[in-house]
């Protein structure tokens, strides 16, 4: 347990990290490559402790703490948690910085670029997941999309309250802790995620060239989620030019 203790303790920190350095590059209004210094720590750190004895020797001490035999599907929950929140904001009597339209483009921007970095890389690596299941392990998915939204919820509503604005990365650590608990992610798949998440939402929320575009009145659109091998969203659109 004393063990285990400071790896959970570690994904809590960069929820914790990530919040402060998002709130320090919130004032400024171009993107600088500082903004970036955060995820490209997490990825490097990621791709460093790839097939690692710690990777595994981290993977050991989950099982230890949650039991070989642990299997849960709340992880399929939380990981939506900080995109619904998007949304429900101003129902809890909230402000939000953009319109529906504005936070929708920037939702389907955001997460279309990370899940397919996310999958460009589990093809390219082949890593090989704790159960054997597959070999799509790095970098996780589902810590990426969890850790995209919880970027554009936090830029989306920081201003109004911090405290709801900062609350996606709860459910976003929580999402990467339980799929190692799942035994389908290591450590490394799991920061490897976290930080392509984060980028993916920083540089959505301070250019997203999409939001140029004009749909007529009656054009609509359709988001939801798409589960299987590999996690994403999936999106219609039937604009009236």
């Amino acid at each position: 347990m004393k063990k285990t203790f400071p790896f959970i303790l570690l994904f809590f920190f960069i929820s914790n990290t990530n919040g402060q350095q998002l709130d320090s590059i919130s004032n400024h209004k171009k993107l600088s490559y500082k903004s970036f210094i955060l995820p490209s720590a997490l990825i490097g750190s990621g791709a460093l402790l790839l097939n690692s004895q710690f990777n595994r020797d981290n993977q050991e001490r989950s099982n230890s703490l949650f039991g070989s035999n642990f299997h849960t599907q709340v992880d399929n929950i939380t990981v939506f948690m900080p995109l619904l929140q998007i949304y429900t904001g101003e129902l809890l009597g909230f402000d939000a910085r953009h319109t529906i339209k504005h936070r929708t483009v920037d939702v389907v921007t955001a997460n279309a670029l990370s899940y397919g970095l996310v999958t460009i890389l589990k093809n390219s690596v082949k890593s090989t997941r704790p159960d054997g299941s597959d070999q799509l392990s790095f970098p996780s998915g589902h810590t990426a999309i969890a850790f995209t939204n919880a970027a554009l919820l936090y830029q989306e509503y920081k201003d109004a309250n911090f405290w709801y604005a900062s609350s996606g990365f709860v459910f976003a650590t929580a999402t990467g802790i339980l799929r190692i608990a799942n035994n389908k992610h290591f450590s490394s798949d799991v920061l490897a995620g976290a930080g392509i998440g984060l980028a993916s939402g920083i540089l959505v929320s301070y250019y997203n060239p999409l939001q140029k575009l004009h749909f007529g009145k009656k054009g609509t659109a359709f988001i939801c989620p798409q589960f299987g091998n590999l996690i994403g969203i999936g999106t219609i659109i039937r604009p009236n030019f």
